[in-house]
C-alpha cells in the first residue's frame, strides 16, 4: 500500500494516508482507459446535427417544366438534391450517440488513471478544505500555498460544498467535483488532483 502525504492549507505535511494498490493485481488490458474516455465523450454529444432532405424543404411542389420536348433534362422538383438549394442526400440526422460501458471496466479505468496520477506525483491530499464564505481570493491563496497555481486543478470533495464551488468557479483551469462524480476523463484532463482525505477514503470504497 503506497503512503501519501497529507498536507494542510499551508503545505505542511501533517500525516500520511495509505491507499490500497490492489488494482495492480488484476491490471486491466491496454486500452481500457481509452475505452472509458471515448465512452464519456460519446455520452456528452448532443446528437442534434441535422440536414434537410428533399421532403423537408419548402417549395418545389410544382414541376419546373414539362417532361418532354424542351431539350432539357427531366426534372420533377426544384428541391432535388441535384439543384442548388435542394435537399441533402444521406446527411446527418438527430441520433443518440450514448452507450453503456460495463461498470467493472469504468471502475478499472478510473482507478488505473488515478494510480497513474498518484505515481507521477500529480495528486495532493489535504487534511481539510473549507472556507467560511465564498471568496475567490482565499481559494487562490490556498492553491498558491500548495504550489497549484497556474495549473489545471480538479478539486475532489467527499460531498458537495457550495462555498468551495463558488470560490473556485472564477479561477481559470480550476474545477470542483465529488468523489461519486469522478470519472476517468476528468482525472486525465487536469494537471493535478487536489483531494481531501475524506474524498480519498471514499475512493477506497470504490475499490472495495
Amino acid at each position: 500500500m503506497p503512503e501519501v502525504d497529507i498536507k494542510d492549507k499551508n503545505n505542511n505535511i501533517i500525516g500520511k494516508i495509505s491507499l490500497r494498490d490492489d488494482i495492480r493485481e488484476d491490471y486491466p488490458k491496454q486500452g481500457v482507459i481509452h475505452d472509458a474516455v471515448i465512452n464519456y465523450l460519446a455520452n456528452q454529444r448532443q446528437g442534434t446535427a441535422a440536414t434537410k432532405t428533399k421532403g423537408l424543404i419548402s417549395g418545389g411542389g410544382k414541376k419546373p417544366w414539362k417532361q418532354k420536348h424542351t431539350g432539357r433534362a427531366r426534372a420533377g422538383s426544384i428541391r432535388s438534391p441535384l439543384w442548388r438549394g435542394g435537399g441533402t442526400v444521406f446527411g446527418p440526422q438527430p441520433r443518440d450517440y450514448s452507450y453503456k460501458l460495463p461498470k467493472k471496466i469504468k471502475r478499472l479505468a478510473l482507478l488505473t488513471a488515478f494510480h497513474k496520477k498518484l505515481s507521477s506525483g500529480e495528486v495532493v491530499i489535504i487534511d481539510n478544505l473549507s472556507v467560511e464564505k465564498p471568496k475567490t481570493k482565499e481559494m487562490v491563496s490556498i492553491l498558491k500555498n500548495l504550489g497549484l497555481d497556474h495549473k489545471s486543478v480538479l478539486i475532489v470533495l467527499p460531498e458537495k460544498d457550495d462555498n468551495i464551488m463558488r470560490s473556485a468557479r472564477n479561477i481559470p483551469g480550476v474545477s470542483v467535483t465529488r468523489t461519486s462524480d469522478l470519472n476517468t476523463y476528468n482525472v486525465l484532463a487536469n494537471n493535478m488532483l487536489l483531494m481531501t482525505k475524506e474524498a480519498a477514503a471514499k475512493l477506497e470504497e470504490i475499490q472495495g
